[in-house]
């Protein structure tokens, strides 16, 4: 019932009845969808009712041009769509072809372009997924997108990733009648302030768990559980590759002219919280190449360890077993084979003989 209120059904040519959005011409129909998640026009930092999306867009651009500062926007909310829905959207606010084609396909590599006048900002989200048991097959962070959309009176965002909902931001800024009067840029800065505020929390919980095998491989009782670092280097190239490429072109934002010089501040402090977040993940990363070697390198020192204890061993049993050897030659003429004395004369010589070298080894470290 939702969706079939907020996108106008097609109407074939045969059909009688004609839908009043069709009237205006002004917005192409759309097959009902339910990749919508919410909608909304702000008029003054305040949300005004509307039926749908079309009524919504005409509400704001008629105040826009009775009102001497227009300071009126849409803002619309998609969750993983299909082509269909945001070529409509396209076709609505005038979005960039080549920018549609991403947002539909996703997995794209985070940046910030510029189509006439309106911005194309790709975030990746992130997210620390906690596991009881860590096994191999195991994704400790998770990833997803969004996709906004930046123009004059409008801002539309497509999710893709169900971990990064942005229902917190959005009810934050209709809280803050303030926060939400900075127009279409303001809210690109709050989903960006809330992305990056994810990076930090994934960036601390990843320092703690590269801390935490730091502290096992050091310690006295090695786990020396490789696959375990290995797990977690991976996971650190997975949050780069999601953080890094980000930073070169948010630092460049607060110069673009489509930012209000009032909100250059702003992203200025978004930027340098994320070069905050480059900083310690490129540290991250660093401090797991060092682990995973030292870790490397305790195993091979230990297992050094235990073949010098193992050969320790076979040197000191090798002199009794050398000797029992010639004694248990069934030769007639031996040295002391006949005396009364001669089997504790050996046996002692034996006993003498390992534990000098017992002793020897002890001195050297090798026991």
């Amino acid at each position: 019932m939702r969706s079939a209120t907020l996108f106008p059904r097609r109407y074939t040519r045969a059909a009688t009845v004609v839908s009043p959005v069709r009237e205006h011409k002004k917005f192409p129909c759309v097959p009902s969808s339910e990749s919508l998640i919410t909608f909304g026009a702000y008029i003054g930092g305040r949300k005004v009712a509307a039926d749908g999306i079309a009524q919504a867009v005409q509400l704001v651009r008629q105040h826009n041009e009775d009102a001497a500062k227009p300071d009126a926007y849409v803002w619309v909310g998609l969750f993983e769509p299909e082509a269909p829905e945001v070529e409509w959207l396209a076709e609505t606010f005038g979005l960039h072809p080549l920018a549609v084609e991403d947002a539909v396909k996703a997995h794209q590599r985070p940046k910030v372009e510029r189509y006439g006048d309106s911005l194309f900002v790709v975030l990746k989200t992130v997210a620390f997924l906690d596991h009881e048991v860590l096994t191999e097959s195991a994704q400790i962070i998770a990833t997803g997108e969004i996709m906004v959309f930046v123009g004059p009176d409008f801002v539309v965002t497509v999710r893709h990733g169900a971990h990064s909902p942005l229902s917190d931001v959005r009810e934050k800024l209709e809280d803050k009648p303030k926060l939400l009067n900075r127009g279409p840029t303001g809210v690109l800065h709050a989903i960006a302030d809330h992305v990056v505020d994810k990076y930090l929390y994934v960036a601390d919980q990843m320092q703690a768990e590269l801390e935490e095998v730091e502290a096992a491989v050091f310690a006295e009782v090695s786990s020396r559980d490789i696959n375990r670092i290995y797990h977690l280097k991976r996971e650190m190239l997975e949050l780069k590759r999601a953080v890094a490429p980000l930073h070169t072109p948010f630092s460049q934002l607060p110069q673009r002219r489509s930012i209000p010089s009032d909100m250059r501040e702003y992203f200025r402090d978004v930027s340098d919280h994320l070069s905050r977040v480059c900083e310690q993940v490129q540290s991250s990363n660093e401090l797991s190449d060092s682990i995973l070697q030292a870790a490397l390198a305790r195993t091979n020192a230990l297992a050094n360890e235990d073949m010098r204890k193992i050969s320790s061993w076979v040197a000191i049993l090798a002199v009794p077993t050398m000797i029992a050897g010639i004694y248990g030659m069934n030769f007639e003429h031996m040295p002391a084979l006949d005396a009364v004395w001669g089997y504790p004369v050996v046996v002692g010589v034996m006993v003498v003989a390992c534990a000098l070298l017992h002793r020897a080894f002890r001195r050297n470290g090798w026991l």
